[in-house]
């Protein structure tokens, strides 16, 4: 028992010690990061491309009373919660597996059952803050063709009209800023992206710097997609748009030996980005989502 004991907090180490390695996948990595002005905190509408409900923003500098850019507009701050739990899981985690910690194995059921209560109640806390129950996307052709994006969606008032160059544009970007990730061109980034989304994909880029090691996302292939909403406010005009695309995603070592993903064999994901312009504008990237 003993045994199986440490083989269990070992894996649980690894997984916690692990997680970072999100950014070393695709741009965004993974996570839920930007700005959708007065809607950054609100569940854009599902749709067939992507049914499921959104992640909320893990990172946004967008205060959930104040829209990006307006005059209550403040840089978020970050939270301290996430490091903090991790630090303490990892700490008990290795003491238990050097002698001391959680007191043997029900010790540890004990301690992840605790854990588990702390993330329901935060869950539940932060959806009555800023959740809402999100309507389902309405509109012809529900099902997409491949790189054809239909209509549809609720829409905050007032509507922006999106046309086949828009959508041709949101491929565009999506391929754009895949490409610029894989090379650390942040100069391209800046004209792809707001400040905001370039000061995140830096961070994941320099991450990957220091660890040695560099991700490589080619070959992107828009297969499916659909308009959640698309709106105005300040000045601004957005789109939400859920994407579904494959790609060769490959992490390799300063050797260039692959450390993750397969160069022979085409991954997929499911996201929702959101796109800004000013009127009469170009589009760039606000935000990234992922879907639940």
């Amino acid at each position: 028992m003993r045994r199986l004991t440490r083989l269990l907090t070992l894996l649980l180490v690894v997984a916690v010690v692990m997680t970072p390695q999100l950014g070393w996948t695709r741009a965004g990595g993974g996570a839920s990061m930007g700005s959708r002005g007065s809607q950054t905190y609100s569940a854009p509408a599902p749709t067939n491309t992507a049914p499921g409900s959104a992640s909320p923003m893990q990172r946004s500098t967008t205060q959930p009373s104040a829209p990006y850019g307006s005059p209550g507009y403040r840089p978020q701050q970050p939270s301290m919660f996430g490091g903090l739990m991790r630090g303490l899981l990892l700490g008990g985690l290795l003491g238990m597996l050097f002698g001391g910690g959680f007191h043997g194995f029900f010790g540890l059921i004990g301690f992840a059952f605790q854990i588990f209560l702390l993330f329901m109640i935060g869950r539940f806390v932060l959806g009555l803050l800023f959740g809402r129950k999100p309507a389902m996307a309405t509109g012809p052709s529900m099902y997409a063709a491949p790189n054809v994006m239909p209509m549809g969606g609720t829409t905050p008032a007032p509507p922006v009209a999106i046309g086949p160059a828009d959508y041709t544009a949101f491929e565009q970007l999506l391929q754009a800023v895949q490409a610029a990730w894989s090379q650390h061109d942040v100069n391209t980034l800046r004209m792809v992206a707001t400040p905001e989304m370039v000061s995140y994909f830096g961070e994941q880029l320099a991450e990957q710097t220091s660890r040695g090691v560099r991700n490589f996302v080619t070959n992107v292939k828009l297969e499916q997609g659909d308009l959640s909403e698309a709106w105005a406010e300040e000045g601004r005009e957005y789109a939400t748009v859920a994407m579904r695309f494959s790609m060769i995603d490959v992490t390799t070592d300063a050797a260039g030996h692959v450390v993750a993903g397969d160069a022979n064999v085409r991954t997929q994901a499911t996201e929702l980005w959101t796109f800004l312009r000013v009127p009469a504008g170009r589009w760039v990237l606000s935000a990234i989502q992922q879907v639940r």
